[in-house]
């Protein structure tokens, strides 16, 4: 049987299979565990800004619609208001034009009465003309 018996050389292999361990941890593990972390970091940092913009695009949202709401309840108000302000220039014109009416009207009785005292006064005048040609022509002679 062969039996290994570790002598001198071992030792350097194992101080090479060290240094080799260490020089590839410098080269290459270091610079991919530092990438590898610094992916990770960008990951949970887009994740945690995805979060943050969803929340903002609800809330942003909530706003909108809150505000629609207030703009519409604002919008009933002001018509409202105006509905109020119209009927009240209506009434106030519909009682100008009511005044105007009664003023006109009471302008016509007054100048149909005065005519027609007017011409009753000139038929009272003819009045004794009528009733000496209606006799006359009755009774056929002049009286």
């Amino acid at each position: 049987m062969i039996t290994v018996i570790p002598d001198g050389s071992f030792v350097i292999q194992m101080i090479n299979f060290l240094v080799l361990l260490w020089i590839l941890n410098l080269v290459f593990f270091k610079p991919i565990r530092t990438v590898l972390i610094q992916r990770k970091e960008k990951i949970t940092g887009l994740e945690d800004g995805v979060e943050k913009l969803a929340k903002e695009v609800v809330e942003k949202d909530n706003a909108f619609e809150n505000g629609l709401k207030e703009a519409r309840v604002k919008g009933l108000k002001e018509k409202e208001t105006f509905i109020e302000e119209a009927s009240g220039e209506e009434k106030e014109i519909i009682e100008k034009i009511n005044k105007k009416a009664q003023a006109k009207l009471a302008e016509i009785k007054k100048q149909v009465a005065e005519e027609t005292e007017k011409a009753r006064a000139e038929l009272e005048k003819d009045i004794e003309n009528y009733a000496k040609g209606i006799g006359e022509k009755i009774l056929g002679r002049a009286c």
